[in-house]
């Protein structure tokens, strides 16, 4: 009976710190364009991980490693697992309704773009395909991430997006309503990797904040980066703008893992179910 009480406060307790732990209950999101946290165990060194093949960022809270994974938004519902160490580790993931969205633009070529437009779209989104790729070593300085600007949310992450009526790609950030010319701050530590001015983007900044964990902003009037400048939190990467395919003002963020992109609010504190 006394071996039997034993274990059962033992298991308790293993419960217990996992229900504790504060990266669980931030970033735990398990959904379509949603994070999961997947503990990994004690270990002296730190462990890999890979999701569906890509490499996933690791972190360590007090003696645990935690498997910090993107789920893209394609991502069906149900038993999911990452590997790690020669072990398949199990997850679930949950099913969200993400509402639709309908917007109106006069320039036409913006939703159905001639053939010239589309090879000039091809190209671009390879390379910024290659940028949301990038896995570099170091650890991200925080993943409780500031806001890039103060002000209200005027589009969620994952809605469906119809344009003219013809459904495009869902919302793969989230857009803030601010004024041309507000200063955008990167919400973590990290390093330029790429910029550009884009079809659909405009003027974008990808900013890499480590092992896989990437902010873009886009839309931006301005640039105040260069590539391979190294950025302390809070720094200013350009202002708010409205190039590209924008119907006015705006700061428009991407939060990617894994190169999956997830819902940014996860990491601000605004995560709604």
């Amino acid at each position: 009976m006394l071996r039997i009480s034993s274990l059962l406060m033992l298991l308790c307790l293993t419960f217990t710190a996992h229900a504790d732990s504060y990266i669980t209950r931030v970033l735990n999101k398990p959904v379509p364009g949603g994070v999961a946290v997947v503990e990994l165990g004690a270990a002296a060194t730190p462990p890999k991980a890979t999701y569906q093949g890509k490499p996933v960022l690791v972190v360590k809270e007090q003696d645990n490693w935690l498997a910090i994974v993107g789920i893209p938004l394609t991502i069906k519902p149900g038993n999911h697992q990452i590997s790690s160490g020669g072990r398949n580790l199990p997850f679930i993931v949950g099913f969200k309704k993400y509402p639709e969205q309908r917007i109106t633009l006069k320039n036409k070529s913006q939703v159905n773009p001639a053939p010239a437009q589309l090879k000039r779209i091809e190209s671009e989104l390879a390379v910024q395909i290659k940028a949301y790729r990038t896995f570099s070593p170091n650890i991200p300085s925080n993943l409780v991430l500031d806001k890039p600007v103060n002000g209200p949310l005027s589009s969620k992450f994952g809605v469906r997006r119809f344009f003219n009526g013809e459904e495009r790609n869902p919302h793969s950030g989230l857009d803030f309503a601010v004024p041309a010319g507000t200063p955008i701050k990167t919400p973590a530590n990290g390093k330029v990797i790429l910029i550009g001015n884009y079809f659909f983007n405009g003027n974008t900044v990808f900013v890499d904040h480590g092992q896989g964990f990437i902010s873009m902003f886009c839309h931006m009037s301005t640039i105040d980066v260069k590539v391979g400048q190294p950025l302390v939190r809070g720094a200013v990467v350009g202002k708010v703008g409205s190039t590209g395919r924008a119907t006015g003002p705006h700061m428009h963020w991407n939060v990617s893992l894994n190169d999956a992109r997830v819902d940014p609010a996860i990491f601000i504190g605004a995560f709604q179910p």
